[in-house]
């Protein structure tokens, strides 16, 4: 039967019939499979040729990624299918599945409603499927599950029939338990994956087939079949039998949520404000002729175009010359371009209404989690949270002083493309830091400035990123203005566990709380209210709690004590490193009746140097970045690995034996890990193969915080010797 080609024009006419759009991501651990798997449906769709489907990689079309044979980025495709006498359209993001790419799958999460998670029938579930897995579900998008390689399972591994469908049982059974321990209470049941219900395929991506209970039916083909077949290596008979793209498209369609119905749940997910306004209500029901309103969830550099902002909408639609609203910014701007993307290729059309993913050229001052609508919202969409935090910095700077102004709007771009850089330019020294995810995160964008940007630089050896914190409690601090005629009192006190756990998986949100919602929030987090009432600012998880009663023009130098509060939690006193989990209390203030006595230069030391001396006086010490390692090896070299393990201060969580394969679960910390990978090599004779994930941050051991905090302000220029507290009060 010859299949229909969708044009551009199709594609669009299909996208106002929201019944039949899918928007969807699919996400897997790093090798399992997912690029190949999206080539098929590429090629159903007509964009490549079916036989160089899982040999092409149409969504790695970064020169790095073709060339690593990795995802680095995640890539969005829009693909019009006819299926079953209807035509479909599916908005497709192909996520990476590399650790130190994360902050893309977080943020492809906010514009899809559903998940395909690939999972290779040999390694099984890895780290960064429960993570993906999990991520998806915060964000309310439903999961289908496919799984990859299962040619390796009979060819590779010879497992025999009953063994094979053992291994898919435990796979499907654990990926239900992860659904089970991290979905809302309301999908708990509803979304766990079934083969008997047809939200679970087997196949082979790289082969092109797959099965599933309703291919079984629809081409009379038993699992014993697949079997003998497989067996045989008669991969291109299967094909024909029961093909990849068949079943993976019926599984969408029928299994995953058309727009309409899945922003009924997903809206009060993401988005805080009042339901039954008029906003609420046409995001509620996708309404295309109401308001626009939308989420950006990537910016992307175009060299024909400047930046191009990556938005799901959730109600209205945009055309050219539409005023947005960029909610962060207070400003609108005007649309010059809308465009669809169709893999490597951005088309201009004339609009894109709800429930779909744009492209949108002419928001100048745009960037990640940013709400763009056609009125300004009184409440925008929550902030894109990220799981993992940069724990690798470098120090950058152009070999050529010309191409310093060059570097500095590079920097900025790719910070804009990807939040999970950090970009910071130290003023005293003049150089540019940049911090990533990992090793290959920075590497990657150094490739960018040099070989895409044209920028010769030269960088730093990679350096730790650390943390502050308290372990005690101070008393109260008088912090006075460098005129004497203003005066703050100051106390500083650790976090509690429950309230820390909350602001890092995003359940509070940083920032200034805006309505009465936050109150609930932070009582519900092991707060007692008379405190949740006073926090006025949440930053680097630290708190500002305001005691004070009735302190005449405290209001009016307000925004000056939160500036002070900002800068000094963003450098602390120890080595000015960020500072965490502590609690900042503002329990009174004297202050000049005069508003000449309290500008910045008098207020904003009035209350940093009591926040310094009150932690500094609390038992402070420093957090390191640590990574979660997860090994596999042959047992005869389990040893050396362990050796290896704590030879570099880390801890051995769980050690599991599978046939003549050990797995080491271990944890590392990050100042450890260079040049780990040598060693494993070495310790194994390249038989190894491994894993990391961010594992969060740790206290550093006592004997090496004097020793490391001297280390990072000898880096930084500062005196060597840590400051004391009477350093910042009288």
């Amino acid at each position: 039967m010859a299949r229909k080609e969708f044009v551009v024009e199709d594609v669009k006419r299909i996208m106002d019939n929201i019944e039949q759009v899918r928007n969807v991501a699919i996400v897997a651990h790093v090798d399992h499979g997912k690029t190949t798997l999206t080539d098929s449906l590429v090629a159903r769709a007509g964009l490549i040729s079916k036989e160089l489907a899982g040999e092409q990689r149409i969504m790695d079309f970064d020169e790095q990624e073709q060339a690593r044979g990795i995802t680095i980025k995640a890539a969005n495709i829009s693909l019009g299918f006819s299926f079953e006498g209807k035509d479909y359209v599916i908005n497709l993001i192909d996520t990476p599945g590399h650790v130190d790419f994360g902050g893309h799958v977080t943020r492809a999460m906010r514009a899809v409603d559903g998940v395909v998670l690939v999972v290779d029938s040999v390694e099984g579930i890895m780290p960064q499927t429960e993570t993906v897995l999990r991520q998806a579900l915060k964000e309310r998008a439903r999961p289908v599950l496919f799984i990859n390689k299962i040619d390796r399972l009979i060819n590779e591994l010879k497992l025999s029939r009953e063994e094979m469908i053992a291994r898919l049982t435990k796979i499907i059974t654990n990926v239900n338990k992860i659904i089970s321990t991290t979905a809302d209470e309301e999908f708990r049941d509803k979304w766990q994956v079934s083969v008997e219900k047809g939200s679970v395929a087997i196949g082979s991506a790289y082969n092109k087939w797959a099965l599933s209970i309703t291919s079984m039916k629809k081409f009379n083909i038993s699992m014993k079949d697949i079997y003998d077949l497989c067996a045989q290596n008669r991969h291109k008979e299967l094909q024909e039998k029961t093909p990849l793209d068949e079943v993976l498209l019926e599984m969408i369609i029928k299994h995953h949520p058309n727009p309409k119905e899945a922003q009924k749940y997903r809206i009060p997910r993401l988005w805080k404000g009042d339901l039954e306004s008029e906003a609420g209500k046409s995001m509620m029901n996708c309404d295309r002729n109401s308001k626009t309103i939308g989420v950006v969830f990537g910016v992307v550099y175009d060299e024909h175009a400047g930046e191009v902002a990556v938005v799901r909408l959730f109600s209205g639609t945009v055309q050219k010359g539409d005023e947005l609203y960029l909610a962060a910014k207070f400003k609108s701007e005007k649309i010059q371009q809308v465009s669809i993307y169709m893999g490597p290729d951005r088309v201009i059309v004339d609009k894109v209404s709800a429930g779909n993913i744009v492209g949108i050229i002419g928001l100048k001052d745009v960037f990640v989690g940013e709400t763009v609508s056609s009125v300004a919202l009184e409440t925008p969409f929550e902030s894109i949270k990220h799981y993992s935090e940069p724990v690798i910095t470098k120090s950058i700077e152009a070999k050529d002083s010309k191409d310093l102004a060059k570097l500095i709007e590079v920097l900025r771009q790719l910070s804009k493309e990807d939040p999970t850089l950090k970009v910071e330019l130290n003023h005293e020294t003049g150089e540019h830091l940049i911090s990533g995810m990992g090793e290959l995160h920075l590497e990657i964008i150094e490739y960018k400035i040099v070989n895409e940007r044209g920028i010769q630089i030269k960088t730093s050896p990679p350096l730790v990123v650390y943390r502050e914190t308290i372990k005690g409690q101070s008393k109260q601090y008088e912090g006075k203005s460098p005129n004497k005629h203003n005066k703050f009192y100051i106390s500083v006190e650790p976090m509690q566990d429950t309230l820390y756990n909350a602001i890092i998986e995003g359940k509070i949100p940083e920032g200034r709380p805006k309505g009465k919602a936050i109150v609930e929030d932070l009582v519900k987090a092991g707060m007692n209210r008379d405190d949740a009432k006073g926090v006025i600012n949440i930053k680097n998880a630290c708190v500002l709690i305001d005691n004070t009663r009735g302190v005449q023009y405290l209001n009016e130098v307000m925004e000056l004590v939160h500036q002070a509060f900002e800068e000094a939690v963003s450098s602390g006193p120890m080595c000015k490193e960020k500072m965490i989990r502590t609690v900042i209390r503002l329990h009174d203030a004297l202050l000049h009746e005069d508003a000449v006595h309290r500008g910045p230069a008098q207020i904003i030391p009035a209350v940093k140097r009591p926040i310094y001396a009150g932690f500094l006086s609390s038992d402070p010490t420093l957090l390191e970045p640590k990574q979660k390692f997860l090994i596999q090896v042959p047992q005869e070299y389990m040893n050396n690995i362990i050796q290896l393990i704590s030879g570099r201060r880390g801890q051995l969580l769980d050690t599991t034996m599978e046939g003549e394969l050990a797995t080491i679960t271990a944890k590392l910390p990050v100042a450890e890990t260079f040049g780990f990978s040598n060693d494993i090599r070495g310790a194994s004779q390249g038989r190894a193969i491994w894993y990391q994930e961010y594992a969060g941050f740790e206290e550093l051991p006592k004997n090496l915080v004097l020793e490391t905090v001297k280390k990072i302000r000898k880096r930084k220029g500062e005196k060597e010797e840590m400051p004391k507290p009477e350093d910042f009060v009288d």
